[in-house]
C-alpha cells in the first residue's frame, strides 16, 4: 500500500521515507492539502497531512469520493479538521497527541529574548558594520513576572525555564499543574495575569472558547512595556487589535510564530508576490515585532517523534487498533 503525504518539507522527506521503510510505501508531495489539491489523493486509502491543511467539508467530501479512509495528521492541533463531517463520511482521523514540548517552549523563549534584547536589529546593524548600541536596551528577566496562559506540557516546560531565570510565576488554566505549583507558580484570573505580567506567553489549544483569547480588551489590560509571545495558534490573538495597540507605541516586544490567517502563506515562498494581507504586512513593519513561520516545533527531536507517531497511527489503523491519537474512530 502506498500512502500520500501532503505538505512535506524538504528536511522532513528523508525522515518520513525512512520511518515508513519496511511498512508501507510513501509518496511525499510539497503541496498542501486544499480544495485544489485534494483530487491528487484519489486512489489513496491513507493520506497524511500537515497542520495547515484544509480539511473542511468540501475537501473531506473529495477525499472520501476518491477512496481515502484514514487521515493521519502530523500535528497535535486539529482545529483545521471538520471532525463531524469526517465521522459522517466514515473516515478515520488521527493526530499526534504528544511530541517534545521543549521544542516549542524553547522557541517561545527564543522569541521572547530576541525581542527583549533586540537581536534582529542588532544583527542587521552589524552586517552593515554599524556597532552602535542606540535602541538596543533590553531588560533582565530575573525578578520580573512571567504569565503563562496554558500550563500543560509545553506551558510547564516554559515555566521551568522561567524559574531558571529567577522569575515570578503566574499561571492561568482550567486546572492547576502540580509541577508548576511546585516551582512557585501562583494561579490567578486571566485579567490579573495580564495586568501583572512582564512576559506573557500562550500555550492553550485553539477551540471556540479560546478563539481570540487575547482580544482588544485583553491587550489593553497588559502593561505598556510587556512582552507578548504566541507559539501556539494564531487564532488566539485578535491581530487587528494587536496592530492597533502597536500603533500606539505599546509593548516592549511581540514574538509571533503563528498568525491567525497563516493558511496559504506560512510554509510557502511568497517573496516574489504582492502581499494581499494588509494586517500581516503592517504587523511585520513594527521594529518591536518578530514574526516567524510556525517553526517552533521544527527540531530533529520533535519532528522525529511526530513522524514516528504518524507511522504508528497508520499501523494501528491497519491492525484495527485504537489509540489516544484517534480523533474519529474507524467505523
Amino acid at each position: 500500500m502506498e500512502i500520500l503525504a501532503f505538505g512535506v518539507q524538504a528536511d522532513e522527506r528523508p525522515l518520513i521515507e525512512k520511518a515508513f521503510e519496511g511498512h508501507h510505501e510513501v509518496r511525499c508531495v510539497g503541496v498542501f492539502l486544499n480544495e485544489d489539491t485534494a483530487p491528487i489523493a484519489a486512489g489513496y486509502e491513507i493520506i497524511s497531512t500537515s497542520v495547515n491543511a484544509d480539511l473542511g467539508h468540501r475537501v473531506l467530501q473529495t477525499l472520501a469520493a476518491g477512496g481515502t479512509q484514514l487521515i493521519a495528521q502530523r500535528s497535535t492541533g486539529f482545529n483545521n479538521i471538520d471532525l463531524k463531517v469526517a465521522e459522517r463520511l466514515g473516515m478515520t482521523v488521527a493526530r499526534v497527541s504528544y511530541y517534545s514540548p521543549y521544542s516549542v517552549a524553547e522557541f517561545a523563549w527564543t522569541l521572547a529574548m530576541a525581542v527583549n534584547r533586540r537581536i534582529v536589529r542588532a544583527s542587521n546593524r552589524t552586517r552593515d558594520f554599524d556597532f552602535r548600541l542606540d535602541g538596543l536596551l533590553g531588560r533582565d528577566m530575573r525578578g520580573r513576572t512571567a504569565g503563562v496562559l496554558g500550563t500543560g506540557k509545553i506551558g510547564e516546560a516554559f515555566t521551568r525555564i522561567a524559574h531558571g531565570f529567577g522569575m515570578n510565576l503566574l499561571g492561568w488554566d482550567i486546572a492547576e499543574n502540580p509541577a508548576c505549583v511546585e516551582l512557585g507558580m501562583k494561579y490567578v484570573p486571566k485579567d490579573q495575569l495580564l495586568a501583572e505580567s512582564d512576559l506573557i506567553t500562550l500555550h492553550v489549544p485553539l477551540i471556540p472558547e479560546t478563539q481570540q483569547l487575547i482580544d482588544a480588551a485583553a491587550l489593553r489590560a497588559m502593561k505598556d512595556d510587556a512582552i507578548l509571545v504566541n507559539s501556539s495558534r494564531g487564532g488566539l490573538i485578535d491581530t487587528a487589535a494587536l496592530v492597533a495597540e502597536l500603533r500606539e507605541g505599546r509593548f516592549t516586544g511581540v514574538g509571533l510564530d503563528v498568525y491567525e490567517a497563516e493558511a496559504g502563506l506560512f510554509f510557502l515562498d511568497k517573496s516574489l508576490e504582492a502581499v494581499e494581507d494588509d494586517t500581516l504586512a503592517r504587523l511585520v513593519t513594527f521594529p518591536n515585532v518578530l514574526v516567524t513561520s510556525h517553526q517552533a516545533y521544527y527540531t530533529v527531536d520533535a519532528v522525529g517523534q511526530i513522524i514516528d507517531a504518524t507511522v504508528q497511527n497508520v499501523l494501528d489503523y491497519k491492525a484495527g487498533r485504537r489509540s489516544e491519537n484517534v480523533l474519529v474512530p474507524r467505523s
